[in-house]
């Protein structure tokens, strides 16, 4: 079964940020510490440019890598 890229930066999303939207996430951590904040919201940008860029079929083997490893 094929995931669009829509798709796996969903199932990326949850699995890195949670129950957070990233740029949610990226606010929480600015609220904690500005500093780290605009290191956070650097990171988002940066994994939304990743995700833009990588080929689909790389993005779904990397899924099934992670999740792979968190099963066992």
């Amino acid at each position: 079964m094929s995931l669009s890229k829509a798709e796996a930066k969903s199932l990326l999303e949850r699995l890195i940020f949670e129950n957070e939207t990233p740029r949610g996430w990226a606010q929480d951590v600015w609220d904690f510490s500005p500093t780290l904040g605009e290191t956070a919201a650097n990171l988002v940008d940066v994994f939304d440019a990743l995700v833009e860029c990588c080929p689909d079929e790389k993005l779904e083997n990397l899924l099934q890598s992670l999740y792979r490893e968190l099963e066992q």
